[in-house]
């Protein structure tokens, strides 16, 4: 090309009207569709800051690489003595925390707050991702929304409250292309990927048999049922949306704040609460389906309202391909099972999983606890290949994948196959006998009294 004036005009115009196309681009179109750019912060919004809420902000402040810019919780603030969690949840306690980060110059503002997460979405434009901690039957709508508004997404497990809202979530997280994970941080540890690849590569033969449990009480031992009083709503709460898609009822400590997982309304009692953590090793390690039959029986009382003390249930899953049919126990409310003999005297834990294979057994604690082999003979063997990709940690995969990365590996379709089995266990339990499921139907075989609870009801306006 000659180098006339005409030309190193039309450079000059072609140059000037690329930068500026440049200079307005979006910057989530410089790390692909709808991702941040490796090299800048993804800003995340944490929806329910009670316990576990303010466990996942600490966790996403640790990353030099997260800004939390905004929290939403009808709550402006609570007590946690009574529980595990200890010390203080709500809105205060939760932009006490993210002031101290920028104190730090960790991140440049504080985190706005609001009691309506769906105002927050209207008003943070900024927002690329949303951590939802919120009692299990507001996961669904939450998740939904936030997916459709173009937001990545990490949902506390159970991923919803029930079966079809799982399949929808995992439908919606498929169709929008977004980064998701599950909160069942288990998934993300060492421990689980050596016993997946220990049962993969055969190292305790076939497993047909698999027990896992968790030593839990219920936090309303005294109720048969729901509460009949009806005491003031505290100071600073929003119980009405706190209720969000359930019918209206009176306020009640025994519902707020953590309580709520004992009742069915709002919650899937101990299965729902550790079944997506500790029935994550035998579904990915045996790549199980859904099961064909569900029966369950239960200690204490148990209603329409309330859930048991306790419960045992029992999965049969069909064969897969080379791979035996398996029959999966869980116990919950101080249940256990027997140690199969080849364990000896080694005493089981508190919480845990065990397979039994026909050369051996592998016993781990609960959420991906590192295996133990028996008999000792076992454990002189070399480890399997490493064949799982190791994690960089639960949060960590999220924002990556926020970014463009690999997805994390308790994405949304993962997490809701998991999901849907832990509800077929509560499932069983609610109707008071075996079941049979018709997984391509969606439906308990010959019985239609289950479709309410396979389908949800909801309030106005909060439809799924």
């Amino acid at each position: 090309m000659k180098n006339t004036p005409s030309t190193r005009r039309q450079f000059v115009q072609t140059a000037a009207a690329a930068a500026a196309t440049i200079s307005i681009l979006p910057r989530r179109v410089l790390g692909g569709p709808r991702f941040v750019p490796p090299s800048e912060k993804v800003n995340v919004a944490v929806v329910g800051v009670g316990g576990r809420g303010l466990q996942n902000l600490k966790a996403l402040l640790a990353l030099d690489d997260v800004q939390v810019v905004a929290v939403a919780d009808p709550a402006e603030e609570f007590s946690l003595e009574a529980f595990y969690y200890k010390g203080t949840g709500g809105r205060a306690p939760a932009q006490t925390a993210i002031a101290a980060h920028v104190a730090k110059g960790k991140q440049a503002r504080p985190g706005a707050a609001y009691e309506d997460f769906r105002v927050m979405l209207e008003k943070e434009k900024g927002i690329d991702a949303i951590l939802c901690a919120t009692p299990d039957h507001t996961h669904a709508y939450i998740s939904i929304l936030a997916l459709r508004a173009g937001k990545h997404v990490y949902c506390e497990k159970p991923l919803t409250h029930n079966i079809r809202e799982a399949r929808e979530v995992a439908r919606v997280a498929k169709e929008t292309g977004l980064a998701t994970q599950m909160g069942n941080g288990g998934h993300s540890t060492v421990g689980i990927r050596e016993t997946v690849e220990h049962i993969r590569t055969g190292t305790i033969g076939a497993v047909r048999e698999v027990h896992a449990w968790v030593g839990t009480r219920r936090w309303n031992p005294t109720l048969t049922t729901k509460p009949v009083e009806a005491p003031p709503v505290p100071a600073g709460l929003n119980w009405d949306l706190w209720i969000g898609p359930r019918e209206p009822r009176a306020y009640h400590p025994a519902y707020h704040p953590v309580a709520w997982r004992d009742f069915w309304d709002f919650g899937g009692s101990s299965l729902g609460d550790f079944g997506c953590h500790d029935l994550d090793c035998a579904t990915w390690a045996l790549d199980l389906p859904a099961p064909t039959r569900v029966n369950a029986v239960w200690a204490g009382p148990m209603d329409a309202e309330i859930a048991p003390h306790g419960a045992i249930v029992y999965y049969d899953f069909p064969a897969r391909g080379s791979l035996p049919p398996v029959r999966l126990s869980w116990y919950d409310g101080g249940l256990k099972p027997a140690a199969p003999a080849v364990m000896g005297n080694f005493p089981l834990p508190g919480r845990g999983v065990i397979f039994v294979g026909e050369q051996g057994v592998i016993q781990c604690d609960g959420a991906g606890g590192a295996p133990r082999l028996f008999p000792e003979s076992l454990r002189g063997a070399p480890k399997p290949p490493a064949a799982i990709p190791r994690s960089k940690g639960h949060h960590r995969d999220w924002i990556d994948a926020c970014k463009g990365g690999a997805p994390a590996s308790s994405h949304f379709a993962y997490g809701a196959h998991l999901t849907e089995i832990t509800h077929l266990g509560n499932l069983a339990l609610r109707l008071k006998k075996p079941i049979e499921w018709d997984a391509g139907k969606m439906q308990v075989v010959g019985q239609p009294a289950a479709d309410p609870l396979i389908r949800g009801t909801y309030r106005k306006g909060w439809e799924v």
